[in-house]
């Protein structure tokens, strides 16, 4: 029979809180009655979007993450504001950081991706079709905006361009609904 292995938060202290995530102390209790502290770090949630035209490309960013000190292909991305709706969230971060209007977004996915320290949950959305607007709004948070082959998005990712875990295991979600 399974032991029950589940850790309770009994507790949590904020240490350190802005507009964008807290830092939170937890006191957490083991399965075997132990206690321990732990940090984690509470965010807002945070919305993805992007196209895939009729050609099969899919609209990325390439752009530079100085905490990382690293290049990669993006999807438009950025937390969901206070009494807004999530699908709206993404699809007004997508046209902001792109100068692309997504068409009516479908979900694809909703991703933890570092869930032993924070509870942050990237939704990712998607449409078939998108409309320029004009250049990006906030076309400081990438180098070049680009329709890239969905078929080459494995080798994307193999070779390392697509550095973000949930990025990527959308845009492969994307590789197999469009290209099986």
């Amino acid at each position: 029979m399974a032991q029950n292995m589940q850790w309770t938060n009994l507790n949590e202290q904020t240490v350190y809180e802005n507009r964008w995530f807290r830092v939170r102390l937890a006191d957490v209790a083991l399965p075997d009655g132990n206690r321990l502290d732990h940090f984690l770090i509470r965010m807002r949630p945070v919305a993805v979007a992007t196209s895939v035209n009729a050609a099969n490309e899919v609209l990325l960013l390439w752009r530079h993450r100085f905490i990382t000190d690293s290049w990669g292909w993006e999807l438009a991305a950025g937390v969901v504001e206070d009494g807004e709706e999530i699908a709206a969230a993404a699809a007004r971060e997508m046209e902001e950081e792109t100068g692309w209007r997504p068409g009516p977004l479908r979900h694809l996915m909703t991703v933890e991706p570092s869930n032993g320290l924070t509870d942050a949950r990237h939704h990712l959305y998607w449409s078939e079709s998108a409309t320029y607007t004009g250049p990006p709004q906030d076309g400081f948070e990438s180098s070049r905006r680009e329709w890239i082959p969905l078929k080459l998005v494995p080798d994307l990712i193999a070779r390392g361009e697509v550095p973000a875990a949930g990025m990527a295991a959308g845009l492969l979600m994307l590789h197999a609904l469009r290209l099986g």
